[in-house]
């Protein structure tokens, strides 16, 4: 990987940036976006796609240009309820939404009439795909996402907790949790719709970002077990800097990864790729900012006990 050779090197291996000075700065800011983010979460709200919302998606392909303004108004003569047409990816593309018409006689019933009305409305007009969901199945849908994440994030809490010690574990969730509400902010305030590519998405950012944690820590433990008599802030940001090139290296090379797709993957893969992007950007700066000052804020006396603990080696009795 040519990310690896020295002439590519994105970080010194002399590093030593004091990372923890700003410890206080960016765990405030973290936690104000985050806030902030859940807070768009319900207002204005997520962008909630037909897997989430339910509802009737169809993909038209006209000849030339689409009439927006035309399609728009034949399909709400028919009179079945809110109708949302919008354009996708090129001009002669359409999104036509509609809300669930019943069972499925009932939407195949309306998807008829949609066809006719387009005819008239776009003559020549195909109908390149059609999507329906139920409530039931919308609403189980979301609920079943909502619990793959939480299950994921103790999933990963115990397998660090057994690793490592709790205060890691605690440490690993608590960033992964601000993590995650990163990302729906991002979802609110870009408009992409939440659907489940954003929940995959969500789920491979968790991931790689739990894995990324893992390596820091690891040398944490080395380290907390070679300088014991070190300051824990100390161990810390020598702990990061030696792992920085490493952190950074695997980050550039998923964006390398994952941007291209956003760009170029046309409309159906651009959800999932840009929230790619943004969740290796934000999993890469927590693990700095966020997860490593949280270890701090938990005390070295713990740290170093569990350590010894693990190391073999016996404390010694206080003097006097």
């Amino acid at each position: 990987m040519f990310l690896a050779h020295p002439l590519f090197r994105l970080a010194p291996d002399d590093t030593k940036i004091p990372f923890m000075k700003g410890r206080h700065l960016g765990i405030a800011f973290s936690v104000i976006l985050s806030v902030l983010s859940v807070v768009l979460a319900f207002y204005p709200g997520l962008e909630k796609g037909i897997d989430f919302r339910g509802g009737i998606l169809m993909e038209i392909r006209t000849e030339g240009p689409a009439d927006l303004g035309a399609i728009r108004s034949s399909v709400a003569d028919l009179g079945l309820g809110e109708v949302g047409v919008q354009e996708f990816g090129d001009a002669s593309t359409v999104l036509v939404r509609l809300p669930v018409q019943g069972d499925e006689a009932a939407t195949q019933q309306t998807v008829n009439q949609v066809r006719g009305a387009l005819n008239e409305a776009a003559p020549g007009s195909r109908l390149v795909r059609t999507e329906a969901v139920g409530n039931r199945i919308s609403s189980e849908l979301f609920t079943g996402s909502l619990i793959a994440l939480g299950l994921s994030m103790l999933a990963m809490m115990a397998y660090i907790w057994f690793r490592f010690e709790w205060q890691f574990a605690i440490g690993a969730v608590v960033t992964l949790l601000l993590e995650t509400t990163k990302v729906v902010g991002f979802l609110a305030v870009t408009r992409i719709e939440f659907s489940l590519a954003t929940v995959a998405a969500a789920l491979t950012i968790i991931g790689f970002s739990v894995n990324d944690k893992v390596v820091v820590y690891d040398r944490m433990r080395e380290n907390l077990r070679k300088f014991k008599t070190m300051p824990l802030r100390q161990v810390i940001d020598r702990s990061i800097n030696e792992t920085l090139n490493r952190t950074l290296g695997t980050s550039v090379t998923l964006l390398l990864s994952a941007l291209p797709l956003a760009l170029f993957g046309g409309d159906t893969l651009a959800g999932f790729a840009w929230t790619m992007v943004f969740g290796i950007v934000a999993s890469t700066s927590s693990s700095i900012f966020i997860s490593a000052p949280i270890l701090l804020y938990l005390g070295e006396n713990r740290l170093r006990r569990g350590t010894e603990a693990a190391g073999g080696v016996k404390p010694q009795p206080k003097a006097g």
